[in-house]
């Protein structure tokens, strides 16, 4: 007889639109507190068994037992993986979802001198006004203003005829 084989795997989707996504969720990243979450006592909500008889608990982890991808997990509450959880640093917003990007602190100011961190700070460089880039003076004067200078420069050049 014959056979045939059918081979699947997954593949990334194309550079761009990973791009796009992470972007998207640069831009929505939300500022998070840490609490601690590792309370090991059981909620009043969780699913138990021992209000079943023993010859049900029995026959209930003989079945669950042989597959072990439900055993390790069937009949305790879900726990967090870690001990910790990310609530909103701002009551009025939603919790990170599992996808969500976050962060525990603001990002120093790179407008203002800080020796400290080896922040230069934007003071006295020069900019280029027609630039959208990090060069550009809305950008690196951080919304201080600027003044535009416009400079001419006359040099004499040593030209042959």
């Amino acid at each position: 007889g014959s056979c045939t084989v059918k081979t699947c795997w997954m593949r990334l989707p194309n550079f761009r639109e990973i791009g796009n996504n992470l972007k998207e969720r640069f831009d929505g990243a939300s500022r998070v507190m840490v609490s601690n979450g590792g309370n090991d006592n059981q909620s009043p909500n969780a699913r138990t068994t021992n209000h079943l008889p023993h010859k049900q608990k029995d026959k209930m982890s003989n079945s669950i037992s042989s597959n072990s991808i439900h055993s390790k997990r069937e009949n305790r509450p879900k726990k967090h993986k870690y001990s910790f959880q990310l609530k909103p640093y701002h009551k009025d917003h939603k919790p990170p979802g599992g996808k969500d990007l976050v962060y525990l602190e603001l990002s120093p100011s790179f407008c203002e001198k800080n020796p400290k961190l080896g922040i230069q700070g934007t003071y006295g460089r020069q900019c280029n006004d027609s630039s959208i880039g990090v060069d550009g003076c809305d950008l690196m004067c951080c919304g201080r203003g600027y003044q535009t200078q416009e400079v001419t420069i006359v040099e004499r050049c040593k030209c042959t005829f």
